[in-house]
């Protein structure tokens, strides 16, 4: 955590002011949105005005949530706002909205990967989410959490922990879920969504994915083409979660998803189940996330990245992978 600020600067930070704009990172995730949702709940309930905005659309498995209609598409920000709110990004670049140096900037964030880029900074990387956060910043503040809210966090909070089962997951964990269920979230209806209500387009981009998968050892790997992502109809959203089925593999410590861009780009999606820490990995290449789970974009084409980064992570797996399957 920066030694000068902590959730008690933010509170300060908040009750300063009277309009604030909430955002996180560029193609927002679970976390992102149920935690974007619940401070902007949190705010009307203290009375501030909040605009809840992303640079990229909300994925349709979240478009459900308790108000997630609020939350606006743009690529710059106005002027008039005393405090921007940043959840989840190490910098202001890694939400894609423009104009936000203009502003103060209250900066949340519990991955390893953080910094203290903005005017307040709160970085608790023992938080199992971002929405833990949020709900420690409810309840400092003063303000019960509703059963919308509780919806948002605990969404949050599920998809963030792998379903409960990324490292770090604790009985700690286990106490603020059933917290949130106490308040009102529905664990069976909100695990369907997240879960059960998948697009035809991600099941096809799935098989696509899964006909490339290779293995070498403790490391596998699988990949789509720009090409696969058209004939599919597949959407950004789609391609979350397919590295979860290379990492499933017995005998399998890393993983790793490789997406080719319009721009011929690769987004890289790192997962991790032993000593590895794929988020350093994904930091040395301009990315970042959990010691677990990670992402980053280098450039393509696709061969050439996919060798670059099978290179990295096989540098970093010791002993060194010799079996080929």
């Amino acid at each position: 955590m920066h030694p000068l600020d902590d959730i008690h600067s933010v509170l300060r930070a908040l009750e300063r002011g009277k309009r604030f704009l909430v955002s996180a990172h560029a193609r927002p995730d679970g976390d992102a949105v149920g935690s974007v949702l619940a401070c902007g709940m949190i705010l009307h309930h203290l009375g501030k005005n909040a605009d809840l905005v992303f640079a990229d659309p909300v994925p349709l498995i979240y478009q459900g949530l308790p108000c997630a209609h609020t939350i606006r598409q743009i690529s710059c920000i106005g002027t008039g706002y005393d405090a921007v709110i940043l959840l989840e990004c190490d910098g202001i670049e890694r939400s894609r909205l423009e104009g936000l140096e203009k502003h103060v900037i209250i900066n949340i964030d519990h991955h390893v990967s953080g910094r203290a880029f903005g005017s307040v900074n709160w970085i608790d990387t023992d938080a199992c989410a971002v929405a833990e956060m949020i709900y420690n910043l409810a309840r400092m503040a003063g303000v019960e959490i509703t059963p919308a809210m509780a919806t948002c966090l605990y969404t949050a909070v599920l998809t963030d922990t792998g379903s409960f089962c990324y490292a770090g997951t604790d009985a700690h964990t286990f106490d603020l879920a059933a917290d949130l269920v106490r308040k009102g979230a529905d664990p069976a209806l909100l695990a369907q969504h997240t879960y059960f209500s998948n697009p035809t387009s991600k099941m096809l981009l799935l098989g696509a994915a899964l006909s490339n998968l290779k293995r070498d050892g403790r490391l596998a790997w699988m990949w789509v083409t720009h090409e696969d992502m058209l004939r599919t109809h597949a959407a950004e959203e789609d391609c979350e979660g397919i590295v979860n089925y290379a990492i499933a593999i017995a005998g399998v410590d890393v993983a790793v998803f490789l997406r080719e861009l319009p721009n011929r780009r690769v987004r890289l999606s790192l997962r991790s189940k032993g000593e590895l820490n794929v988020a350093r990995v994904a930091e040395r290449l301009g990315g970042g996330g959990h010691a677990h789970a990670s992402g980053c974009t280098i450039d393509g084409p696709l061969p050439k990245a996919a060798d670059y980064i099978l290179e990295q992570l096989r540098g970093c797996l010791q002993p060194p992978v010799h079996e080929l399957v």
